[in-house]
């Protein structure tokens, strides 16, 4: 079965995705209006069909919404605005918004089905093959995963809950982009002092990535009570170079919620417990 899909404002990645429906032989539209000669450059390129933004949407079975993450409730006010949203169609609010967002672009859509996704990896092509995470209503979660089977983008059904999706995305996003923040200006920090060789070395020796670890969660609650203060002298190493202390700070603020566990045998729940700053359960008082 063949749809005809809307891409509101694609970017890099909704053009790549355009590209790989393309070649299923799913017709793709997109609106030219008010888009930079590189954006359209790149639809054309991806095979993507031009349109209004009216006839976008009142023709496509599903829409896909792939914008900057501040646009996202505009976008979808657009649509809603229009009010030629067709029977039956789905709205795929694909960007990497919070769970309390999607869930109000949801009330603002209805009775229109609206999935949650999340796309997690490169743009497909050339070898890249991003996963996409669904979830919503299952009949029409598991229809946008039968309109991206056999292209370079995998799918994976979560669950009925909307947010569950951007969920996902934005907790493995925070580790992600605040690793690559950090390891920024660890980086600085040694360069300034003439051993970002050294800093390599030592990094080069761990190849597992900290999140799988959660079993040393309750093991940093146990060492907060020392890791705050020499993370409060990391930022003063950063600010002596010139590199931003704030997230040194913002760590150590966020040990100190685990201060008064440094005797305590902690299993990661009471660990969590605790790092959202909520009583502990067995405790009496």
């Amino acid at each position: 079965m063949t749809y005809t899909v809307g891409l509101l404002h694609p970017g890099s990645m909704g053009s790549a995705i355009g590209a790989q429906l393309r070649a299923r032989n799913h017709t793709v539209l997109w609106c030219p209006d008010g888009r930079s000669d590189t954006t359209r450059r790149r639809a054309e390129h991806a095979g993507l069909e031009p349109a209004t933004l009216s006839e976008l949407v009142s023709r496509s079975d599903v829409l896909v919404s792939l914008c900057p993450p501040a646009a996202a409730e505009a976008v979808a006010e657009q649509v809603t605005a229009l009010g030629t949203v067709g029977e039956g169609t789905i709205y795929v609010e694909a960007n990497a918004v919070a769970p309390p967002r999607v869930q109000h672009i949801a009330d603002r859509l209805v009775p229109v089905p609206v999935i949650d996704a999340a796309v997690v990896g490169s743009p497909p092509g050339g070898g890249k093959i991003p996963t996409i995470y669904l979830s919503g209503p299952g009949r029409q979660a598991e229809q946008v995963a039968e309109l991206l089977a056999g292209t370079d983008v995998r799918t994976r059904v979560l669950g009925d809950s909307i947010g569950q999706a951007s969920a996902l995305k934005l907790a493995y996003s925070s580790y992600q982009k605040v690793s690559r923040v950090l390891a920024a200006v660890a980086y600085g920090a040694a360069e300034s002092y003439g051993v970002a060789d050294e800093l390599l070395v030592i990094a080069a020796k761990r190849t597992r990535s900290y999140l799988l670890e959660t079993d040393y969660i309750p093991k940093s609650a146990a060492r907060a009570w020392r890791w705050g203060p020499e993370l409060e002298d990391a930022a003063v190493l950063l600010a002596d170079v010139g590199l931003p202390d704030s997230l040194m700070h913002a760590a150590a603020a966020t040990l100190a919620r685990w201060d008064n566990k440094k005797d305590d045998l902690l299993d990661i729940a009471d660990a969590l417990q605790a790092l959202r700053g909520e009583q502990d359960l067995h405790d009496p008082s």
